[in-house]
């Protein structure tokens, strides 16, 4: 028997505190680093990032997407038999217990459903997505609660103005189910560790000591040269493996890390400005839980229409890269 992995869920959320650019440099001016709106806007298409309390967790995020999300599968906790959810920003250090086994217990899941985490930064959720569609098609799951979450705030250094006015805190949610027809047509994934050093946390525990740096390291240039690369290319791929070309693609959902990034790949794959999902400018780059966080949002505006073609594609450390074309 052939089956196949479709969305029918979405769900997102962001903490309440939204942080303008004019307050962030209000912020910084403070401590004596000097930015600007005009200088952030211009060089990243941002204008608002979100910030989660101190005490608050990725999965606390996590879960309130996932409610949304299943409720709009109509599903119930106890229906989903698999959570994958990806993070660069677990609840503990180390990583373990996972963030979905938490997320698991603060949902009520009590049927033994596995959960897992994924880690490939920004592309974690791509990673996560192209897991739940080949356990659902493989027949060893039904319904899969896939999450990206980020408390990023928690990893800048707000000393370091090229990094810390980029990144914000949120969480996206959807629930893949076995399906009868189509849904996810096509994924890819790829990674280069050779670029390992070119976006990174660099610090490690020795001895129960950080050791090192624990803050967000990222070279701007160099990541953006690799990212203009890579997303035309993995978009492409996942075309080709889908049988589809690109004037069939009804929307494009690429990760929100920078507004030059995304319309650079659009440009490059002749795709109209007005077929792409732009949150950036209203969320800043919030790793692995922007691709979802841009989707529910255009599902729920009613851009993104049941049947739709929809191309989602996302690069981060690692060096990672993927993309997926799903019907909607």
């Amino acid at each position: 028997m052939t089956f196949f992995s479709k969305i029918i869920g979405t769900g997102s959320y962001l903490p309440p505190n939204k942080v303008s650019n004019q307050e962030l440099t209000d912020q910084l001016a403070a401590k004596g680093i000097e930015t600007s709106d005009e200088w952030i806007f211009s060089r990243s298409g941002i204008s608002f990032r979100h910030y989660a309390e101190p005490e608050v967790t990725s999965s606390d995020l996590a879960v309130e997407a996932a409610k949304k999300a299943l409720d709009a599968a109509k599903m119930q906790p106890n229906d989903i038999d698999l959570i994958v959810l990806a993070t660069s920003t677990p609840d503990f250090l180390g990583g373990f217990p996972s963030t979905a086994c938490v997320v698991q217990n603060k949902l009520g899941i009590n049927n033994g459903a596995a959960a897992m985490d994924v880690q490939a930064v920004c592309s974690g959720f791509m990673y996560a997505m192209s897991v739940a569609d080949s356990m659902i098609k493989s027949g060893s799951h039904k319904n899969v609660l896939v999450i990206g979450a980020e408390v990023f705030s928690k990893i800048l250094n707000f000393e370091d103005r090229t990094t810390c006015v980029l990144f914000g805190d949120g969480a996206g949610a959807i629930v893949m189910s076995r399906s009868d027809e189509p849904g996810v047509l096509a994924t890819k994934l790829h990674a280069d560790g050779s670029h390992a050093n070119i976006l990174c946390v660099p610090g490690n525990v020795q001895g129960g000591v950080v050791a090192g740096s624990a803050f967000l390291y990222m070279d701007g240039p160099a990541v953006f040269k690799l990212a203009v690369s890579v997303l035309e290319k993995v978009a492409n791929e996942a075309l080709e493996i889908a049988g589809l070309k690109t004037d069939q693609i009804d929307w494009l959902i690429p990760h929100q890390a920078n507004i030059r990034i995304m319309q650079s790949t659009a440009k490059k794959m002749r795709l109209p400005m007005d077929k792409m999902v732009v949150t950036v400018d209203q969320h800043g780059n919030t790793s692995a839980a922007s691709i979802p966080l841009a989707l529910d949002l255009a599902v729920r505006d009613g851009r993104v229409q049941p049947g739709h073609t929809v191309l989602l594609e996302g690069v981060g450390g690692g060096f990672t890269w993927g993309a997926a074309i799903v019907k909607m």
